[in-house]
């Protein structure tokens, strides 16, 4: 009854949604009326047949879980990229740094997980995308952005754990890794197996950030608390003076031999970072 009920409010909200926007102009069933109900209710049955999919995998997978700690470790989720509401409040560690972190928000059973698995610090969780359920790949391009990586997993820590259930919340550097839409759907767990980095190659999009700042050593290493592990293949990005600067994850190597490795821990690890020549001086030099 309550589900019917909350269907029922949608389904109402999505109406009046769709009067308030038509409102300015006289209504007619030739006008696009008819269609913003028609598309609406589209979206909204494509929707709720989704977290139902969603939802019902979950249960199946609780369902054959092995032990209550694999119960929990794992879902299918729904993800939608992060916004300013999930900004935490100024003094917060994570403040203004949703964009230039790998901090996720999840839903309450990862919590639960962390606790009976009694996971060290960094907590870390892998998204994958889900073969022949995830969309089709979407390119990301802008002006200060471009990246043909298509990662399949990439691997953060939790900003919170206040999302809905079956759903995730993902910085949009993750969303363009993956190459995914908002309202993909991914696969999260609960991972403990990432080894500790020792160092680091990065490669700067843009020539700026070493002509702009005057130790960029010293604030790359500030900047990269804000990240609990790297991905090879992803493209990060910092903050600094009002401006943000992208980079290329270009190797990791793990603590303490130096084996190169797709993902490693930076957080609470004695990491050694080098550079790589920026790649506007690259395009550069090609063109010439």
């Amino acid at each position: 009854k309550l589900k019917t009920m909350i269907s029922r409010i949608s389904l109402l909200c999505l109406l009046l949604h769709a009067i308030t926007a038509t409102a300015s102009k006289p209504i007619s069933l030739s006008s696009g009326f008819m269609k913003v109900i028609t598309n609406r209710l589209a979206q909204s049955s494509e929707l709720a047949k989704l977290e139902q999919d969603v939802e019902d995998f979950n249960a199946q997978w609780v369902a054959s879980a092995e032990n209550p700690v694999a119960a929990c470790s794992r879902r299918r989720l729904i993800c939608l990229p992060l916004d300013d509401r999930f900004d935490p409040p100024m003094g917060n560690f994570a403040h203004g740094h949703l964009q230039t972190g790998d901090k996720m928000s999840l839903p309450r059973n990862f919590w639960q997980a962390i606790g009976s698995s009694k996971a060290e610090v960094p907590w870390l969780m892998e998204v994958s995308r889900v073969e022949g359920v995830t969309k089709p790949r979407v390119q990301h391009v802008s002006e200060d952005y471009y990246t043909a990586a298509k990662l399949d997993r990439v691997v953060g820590g939790p900003l919170d754990f206040r999302a809905p259930q079956n759903y995730v919340f993902l910085p949009w550097w993750m969303m363009r890794a993956l190459g995914l839409h908002a309202r993909d759907v991914v696969d999260v767990k609960l991972i403990t197996t990432v080894p500790p980095g020792s160092t680091i190659k990065l490669q700067p999009h843009s020539s700026q950030f070493t002509k702009e700042i005057a130790n960029p050593q010293a604030v790359l290493e500030t900047e990269l608390k804000h990240y609990s592990s790297l991905t090879k293949g992803s493209v990060i990005a910092f903050d600094y003076n009002g401006k943000r600067y992208w980079f290329d994850v270009v190797e990791l190597r793990k603590a303490p031999r130096g084996e190169k490795v797709p993902i490693a821990k930076v957080q609470d690890c004695d990491i050694k970072t080098e550079f790589m020549p920026p790649k506007d001086i690259k395009k550069q030099k090609q063109k010439k």
